[in-house]
């Protein structure tokens, strides 16, 4: 089959697929069973695969998923629903415990609300006056879909409280699914049970969801006005209380070893259990440490998904390819002959570094055992070497970079006083092509400046037109060539247009996250805007490279410093930001501005009791105080624990710097 004939192949499939979307989200009709259309999906992903000059903006590997329709309304939540963290053994759990001790400063132990993780389709429902006023897809977190109609049909969901202990107005969380037993009279219409509660879910019409027998469990709330409850157990039963269902299995288990016990149990038996679960969620039971812990940017601090067992299967290498990436690092992937591992088709799996391949002898044509673990990427565990071909070859890993030729190396650290495993090219900018898309995909992302309608494929077809070469090129596109393109329209078009314009307003932290320097991810990014303020004095001192000032900013250290002086020295990453600058809205970073601590810097030394130094610098920024990491002119008080370095409270003390006691900033801030 010549390159036209697989053209015209794949462009009918892309045909049939947007029609076959259409009908099901928009027209409530589906023309084709679950099963067919999602075989469809394949047929169309793994041509993209085979031939990479197959793009179009319709395709699959272009869907986002659950964003909002014209058939329903979108939603912002008032509390983001935020994912979980996963732990697959013991030792990510005494990790997880662990961090919780660090941040808390706290010895003595605490309990563990037990839960199993039902995989279903999250959703949220905000009760006010005892009357259910809205129900929402959980969506990407922040914005969800307006279900309210469809929600209220599932006989799990009370409609009115009439218990007088209930809020004036709550948001309670939980799981839609469909029993396994009830699945059975649908599965000639959906590939699974998750997919059948997401797609009724999405019906247009309350009257057909009605129809399918979907379930409810409440676990945890949201916004909540006011509460007299300490423990998430005790929640949980006041969720029966009120009406709700929650489930049976859950219990309150004192530390590590219980749970690692009662997860072997459970796994053993999760068969048995009429509902898919693909894990246990462990709480800490005690609300007032939960508020304390707190969240960082997409998990909360005080729970964690302990999934089950990974499942595994072996296939064979066929290829292996070195992707490059946004900070230029080497990453081996091999190419493998397709298998179905836990109910997803594998071809590809990451063999992580250079180091990784000689240690475990991975080579070329190797049968090898591969595990897929939760959400984590499938990677190759072990080479079955009693199988391998006598002429088989090591694999050599290039030393130059396979994007644009430049010398490739690995770094040195200095702490470990070893070379990192990763190999990374050193054309770091926008000249290495690899490297280049994985910047502009970096800068259109979510947390960056989050365009809707350029997706990374738009981005390397746009790449590979010559459209973009540099971010600042996207807010001069040519929307009229766009509009000739295939898969593209006036509406599409419109569309981009407008998401592009609207991302002209950011904020500083979203926008020193966008440009995508090494080792500054979101809350970095944060750091240093509460520092710099706005986006002049940003560019001022890149420009006279003063990045030292940098040590004063407590959670910056050295590793964040050279790196930035790495980025900036490359005179074209500079030219960027100003060009960006006279482009967007960069808005000045926004701080409290009116709390006890305004204007005055405060710095830690010693252990500070039944607070750890997160909290501390916590409680001083959201008073509009910040925090510094070394004592100097510039330092105002110097908070002091249990056996402060005498270094610092010397220096203190000669430049006149008050110093206090944790209670005498507490009583600052009353």
């Amino acid at each position: 089959m010549d390159k036209e004939e697989i053209k015209k192949k794949y462009n009918l499939k892309i045909k049939d697929y947007i029609n076959y979307n259409q009908s099901y989200y928009n027209k409530n009709n589906p023309l084709i069973a679950d099963s067919e259309f999602d075989n469809l999906k394949k047929e169309i992903l793994n041509l993209e695969k085979k031939y990479s000059y197959l793009k179009n903006v319709n395709s699959p590997s272009n869907s986002v998923g659950y964003k909002p329709s014209k058939t329903f309304e979108k939603h912002t939540h008032k509390l983001p629903m935020l994912s979980l963290a996963n732990a697959f053994d013991e030792v990510d759990l005494i990790n997880f415990e662990k961090k919780i001790y660090n941040y808390l400063n706290k010895s003595t132990n605490f309990e563990y609300s037990v839960e199993p993780k039902i995989d279903g389709i999250s959703a949220s429902l905000t009760y006010k006056n005892k009357k259910l006023v809205y129900g929402v897809s959980r969506g990407d977190g922040i914005v969800g879909e307006l279900i309210t109609g469809n929600l209220k049909t599932i006989k799990d969901i009370p409609l009115q409280i009439n218990d007088t202990s209930f809020p004036d107005e709550i948001e309670i969380r939980g799981e839609v699914f469909i029993k396994k037993s009830e699945f059975l009279k649908l599965e000639d219409k959906f590939a699974n049970p998750r997919n059948a509660a997401s797609g009724t879910l999405r019906q247009k019409d309350p009257n057909q969801t009605k129809k399918i027998p979907l379930n409810f469990i409440a676990y945890t709330f949201g916004y909540i006005d006011n509460y007299n409850f300490k423990y998430q157990s005790e929640f949980l039963k006041k969720l029966n209380k009120w009406g709700f269902k929650t489930n049976k299995y859950n219990k309150i288990l004192p530390n590590i070893e219980e749970l690692v016990k009662f997860h072997k149990h459970f796994e053993e038996r999760r068969y048995d259990i009429d509902y898919d679960i693909d894990g246990l969620v462990y709480k800490v039971n005690d609300i007032s440490l939960q508020n304390r812990l707190g969240n960082t940017s997409n998990a909360p601090r005080w729970a964690v998904a302990h999934k089950f067992s990974a499942d595994s299967a072996t296939t064979k290498i066929l290829n292996i390819e070195i992707q490059v990436g946004r900070t230029g690092a080497l990453t081996p992937v091999a190419k493998v002959e397709p298998v179905n591992i836990g109910g997803v088709v594998v071809s590809n799996a990451t063999l992580h570094n250079e180091d990784e391949i000689k240690r475990k002898d991975i080579r070329i044509g190797d049968n090898v055992k591969i595990e897929r673990a939760g959400d984590v990427i499938p990677h190759v565990i072990e080479v079955d070497k009693s199988k391998r071909d006598k002429k088989s070859k090591s694999f050599i890993f290039p030393e130059k970079c396979p994007s644009c030729g430049s010398k490739t190396l690995k770094e040195y650290n200095k702490t470990t006083k070893k070379y990192d495993a990763v190999r990374r090219c050193t054309n770091d900018g926008y000249g290495c092509e690899k490297i280049g898309v994985e910047k502009l995909k970096h800068f259109i992302s979510k947390d960056a400046l989050n365009i809707d309608g350029l997706g990374k494929k738009v981005v390397e077809n746009f790449w590979h037109l010559k459209f973009l070469r540099k971010p600042q090129d996207i807010f001069n596109l040519d929307y009229a060539k766009i509009e000739k393109l295939d898969g593209w329209g006036k509406l599409s078009v419109s569309n981009l247009k407008n998401s592009i314009e609207k991302s002209k307003k950011v904020s500083l932290h979203r926008f020193i996250f966008s440009i995508g320097i090494r080792h500054i991810g979101i809350e970095n990014a944060k750091i240093i805007s509460q520092y710099v303020k706005n986006i002049p004095n940003l560019i001022k001192l890149i420009e006279q490279k003063q990045f030292y000032r940098f040590l004063n900013i407590d959670g910056i250290g050295e590793t964040q410093i050279n790196s930035l002086k790495k980025y900036f020295d490359n005179q074209q990453n500079l030219r960027i930001i100003i060009e960006l600058n006279n482009i967007l809205n960069i808005k000045d970073q926004i701080l409290i501005k009116n709390g006890k601590l305004k204007n005055k810097t405060f710095m830690f030394t010693g252990k500070l009791n039944g607070i750890s130094r997160a909290e501390a610098k916590s409680m001083v920024e959201k008073n509009s105080g910040t925090t510094l990491s070394s004592v100097n002119k510039n330092l105002n008080f110097l908070v002091i624990g249990d056996k402060p370095t005498k270094r610092k409270l010397d220096q203190a003390k000669l430049l006149g710097i008050k110093i206090l006691s944790l209670n005498d900033l507490k009583k600052l801030l009353n």
